[in-house]
This record gives structure tokens, sequence and C-alpha cells, in this order.
């Protein structure tokens, strides 16, 4: 499976972003999406994953009521609408996919390229 995120970018405290995550190689509808996230010097974390119906979904506390994680799988593009920004919340974010349930752990079995979300104070 090949992930490409994208929808980074530099916005400011408060603001909105959509980050995507196009999926290629296998049956998108058959897998488990997340979305993770790492700041500098700190270790990667686990901001949200959707099943593959999208009719499940589970967020970090960080980022609950302010983060929404959606599916098309006609389009095989996973998404991450992010509203009321922080500045905490500069990272690179990754998409991931895994074959299961969903997980917040990072025992996904295929990452892509990460992309970079800078909010500004």
């Amino acid at each position: 499976v090949q992930l490409q995120a994208s929808g980074g970018g530099l916005v400011q405290a408060g603001g909105s972003l959509r980050l995507s995550c196009a999926a290629s190689g296998r049956t998108f509808s058959s897998l488990v999406m997340g979305w993770f996230r790492q700041a500098p010097g700190k270790e990667r974390e686990f901001v949200a994953t959707i099943n593959w119906s999208g009719g499940s979904t589970y967020y970090s506390d960080s980022v609950k009521g302010r983060f929404t994680v959606s599916r098309d799988n006609a389009k095989n593009t996973v998404y991450l609408q992010m509203n009321s920004l922080k500045p905490e919340d500069t990272a690179v974010y990754y998409c991931a996919a895994r074959i299961g349930v969903i997980a917040s752990n990072s025992r996904y079995d295929f990452w892509g390229q990460g992309t970079l979300v800078t909010v500004s104070s």
C-alpha cells in the first residue's frame, strides 16, 4: 500500500486545515486508517483512526472535539479536518494503514510520508 499525505501548511491559531491521504496498491475499503503526528523533539503520537466503513472512529484526548477523521472509499482517500488549531498542534502529520481493527497504537502496517502543519500564535 502506498500512502500520499497532503494539505499541510502554515495557519494561524484558531484556524483550520484539512489533510488528505490518498492510498493505492490494495483494496482501500478493507483498511483501517490512522493519523499520527510528530512534533519537533517529541515522539510520534496517535491522533485519530477510522475503521473500514467510516462508522467507527477514535481520537486522542488532545484533539477530540476539534479534529474529525473521515474517508471516501470511492476516492481511496482519508481526511483529517482540523479546526480550532493551536500552536501545540504544530507537527509533521502522517497517515497510516493497517489490516484489522482500529487501534491507537503505532502497530500500523503501512505508512505515508508526512506533511508539515505549522500553527502560529
